[in-house]
């Protein structure tokens, strides 16, 4: 049965391609995008289901925009949220506002609008540097960055309206997702960008660390999943490969597809505060696994070739300021 659903951050990268998932399914999908005055939807610009979406502009800072929106909703996928780990150095507060704040004000207004599930999502970055191995959900949790503290408190305050008010709420926590349409102060967009604008040299923060990266649409499958499983309200489930890489060799499997030879340039400004960097990531997925029968369908390999097709295109890369370091 074709639900009504709310896809906040729809304009994003994770969140244009969940409203595609979702579309493709027949789910009716009411699709929140970040007002701004130049009437902008972000990546749903460009999506094949854009005129199949109902799309809306607001702020869920604003509580009685939300009380709005959440109306007549069966399902609400929060993925609104600023994301930026270096930007939350620089403006700490608007990360408490939208994320901590703006989560509050979709989960009171979802409760009195009574909404079957409320899917919440995460970060693999509140788990900071991994202590054990891999990574379950049971790890507990780091603020090793502003950005961090700020998701580890929206999704405090989800659960806590699941265990004070029953909210049927579910905590989706996504690995490093990667693909087409990805944020260029990502790692996996920074590597292929530059490389694509045929850079001899590439700039790079640190190469050691590691994560576990998943391909953008693997994501989207596992978020949906947790919306259609019952008896898993009040719980967090991983999203990820259960396979880590260092930068380093990312950076090796990337130029080897691309067939670019590199130098290698390390730039101080893509290195992060010493105890604020995060070394290690890998995910353990077996809970998810366990409820849901996800798999991811893509390697890495297959990803990245996917990911390097889009980026090479002129049409999608001039969308991007690859010379540009960008917070």
């Amino acid at each position: 049965m074709a639900r009504n659903v709310l896809v906040t951050g729809a304009d994003g990268f994770i969140g244009s391609h969940l409203v595609e998932l979702l579309v493709k399914q027949g789910d009716h999908v009411k699709a929140l995008t970040y007002y701004n005055s130049f009437n902008n939807w972000g990546w749903l610009e460009d999506s094949d289901v854009v005129d199949q979406i109902e799309v809306i502009s607001g702020d869920i800072r604003d509580s009685n925009f939300c009380q709005n929106i959440v109306r007549n909703v069966d399902v609400v996928f929060n993925l609104a949220a600023l994301i930026g780990i270096p930007y939350s150095y620089s403006a700490p507060q608007s990360y408490i506002d939208t994320n901590i704040t703006g989560t509050l004000n979709l989960c009171s207004a979802s409760l009195k609008s009574g909404v079957s599930k409320f899917i919440q999502t995460s970060t693999s970055e509140v788990y900071g540097t991994a202590i054990q191995v891999p990574i379950s959900e049971s790890h507990p949790l780091q603020p090793q960055s502003p950005y961090s503290a700020s998701k580890i408190g929206s999704d405090s305050i989800a659960l806590s309206f699941y265990n004070s008010f029953q909210l049927p709420v579910v905590i989706a926590r996504p690995f490093n997702t990667y693909g087409p349409r990805q944020s260029a102060r990502a790692v996996i967009p920074t590597i292929i960008g530059q490389l694509a604008k045929q850079n001899k040299s590439l700039s790079i923060g640190d190469l050691n660390p590691t994560r576990d990266f998943t391909y953008v649409e693997d994501t989207s499958i596992g978020i949906n999943l947790l919306s259609t499983v019952n008896d898993i309200e009040g719980e967090v489930f991983n999203i990820g490969s259960n396979f880590e890489i260092s930068i380093g060799d990312l950076v090796k499997k990337i130029s080897k597809l691309m067939q670019i030879d590199i130098n290698i340039l390390s730039d101080n400004k893509r290195i992060r505060p010493p105890n604020s960097e995060v070394f290690r990531l890998w995910c353990d997925n077996s809970k998810l696994v366990e409820k849901t029968n996800f798999m991811p369908k893509f390697s890495l390999d297959e990803g990245l070739k996917m990911t390097i097709d889009w980026f090479s295109d002129d049409k999608n890369l001039s969308k991007y300021k690859t010379s540009i370091y960008n917070i």
